[in-house]
């Protein structure tokens, strides 16, 4: 009897802790074959066959559509280069150029992957609308607050997400460093 008694809960405890890692997994991802440069982070394998079984279980599960990589590769940005969580109520700063690309979008996202209601409707940027310095740079506010030049409303929101999407771009599994693809910076400039 005692030795039922053990296998029993030696299995309700390994169910639990297998279900518990798989949930985990697939909502957090893991960083297998994941790119980091500076707050941006991008999982170029997504797109494509050779896909690992965490990350297709977090696509399956969110439900998004992964960027081919014939076609580009999306970064994701959740803090800035601090390591400071992008929060809505900040004045946050997205600055510099992006890696070399036929065309590419910055859009703002919340937490579930939906897009960011504001009364403007304004979502995000692409190469071609963005206001560019002389020198090809550009420099993006991203606050609850109206700004002048490129500005993308938070809402207000806690937490969000910035997603860049390069298409048609030489990014991809090999690159490593901010030398083999220059991402813009994101640096938070105030709270209230």
């Amino acid at each position: 009897m005692r030795l039922i008694l053990i296998t029993l809960v030696t299995l309700i405890i390994a169910t639990i802790v297998g279900l518990g890692a798989t949930w985990m997994t697939a909502t957090r991802g893991v960083n297998v074959g994941t790119i980091t440069i500076g707050a941006w982070t991008a999982r170029p394998k997504t797109g494509t066959s050779d896909i690992d079984p965490y990350s297709r279980a977090s696509v399956a599960r969110s439900g998004e559509l992964p960027v081919g990589t014939g076609d580009g590769v999306m970064f994701t940005a959740t803090k800035d280069d601090s390591g400071r969580l992008l929060n809505g109520q900040c004045d946050v700063v997205v600055k510099g150029v992006t890696p070399a690309a036929r065309f590419w979008t910055m859009t703002i996202y919340d937490t579930k992957g939906q897009l960011v209601a504001n009364s403007l409707q304004r979502y995000g940027f692409t190469s071609q609308e963005i206001v560019r310095g002389s020198d090809g740079s550009f420099e993006l506010r991203v606050t609850a607050r109206s700004r002048a030049g490129n500005w993308l409303p938070t809402g207000g929101i806690d937490r969000y997400m910035l997603a860049l999407r390069l298409y048609d771009t030489p990014v991809g599994v090999g690159t490593r460093t901010q030398k083999d693809a220059p991402m813009p910076t994101i640096t938070t400039v105030g709270c209230p």
